[in-house]
């Protein structure tokens, strides 16, 4: 974290991000935040990545460039291939059942 010196010969230093005067002392140690800003940047990238994946249509991190609605036709694609499967599986079920009971009912 810099400090600006506003009066070298008063030791008068200013914080420049939230505009605090305030005297130098010895007695104080200041650190950098910077590293510690930077890896709460990174998280927030990743957090940001994490809501995105939940929807279809929004990028990801580390996705090629062209591919956000890729999740979306997948998910259409898919679904509608096992609509059309339990689909025809209930129809036969149906079809065998209907042909079974007119069997029956002609007395076979």
């Amino acid at each position: 974290m810099s400090m600006v010196h506003v009066a070298p010969e008063t030791h008068l230093v200013m914080d420049p991000i939230g505009g605090l005067v305030a005297e130098e002392r010895e007695d104080i140690i200041s650190y950098s935040m910077d590293p510690v800003m930077e890896r709460i940047d990174e998280l927030d990238k990743i957090a940001d990545d994490l809501v995105n994946s939940l929807a279809p249509d929004r990028p990801l991190l580390n996705s090629f460039s062209g591919r956000e609605g890729a999740a979306y036709k997948a998910g259409i694609y898919g679904n509608a291939f096992y609509g059309i499967v339990v689909g025809l599986v209930v129809a036969g079920i149906m079809a065998l059942v209907l042909y079974i009971m007119s069997l029956i009912s002609i007395g076979l």
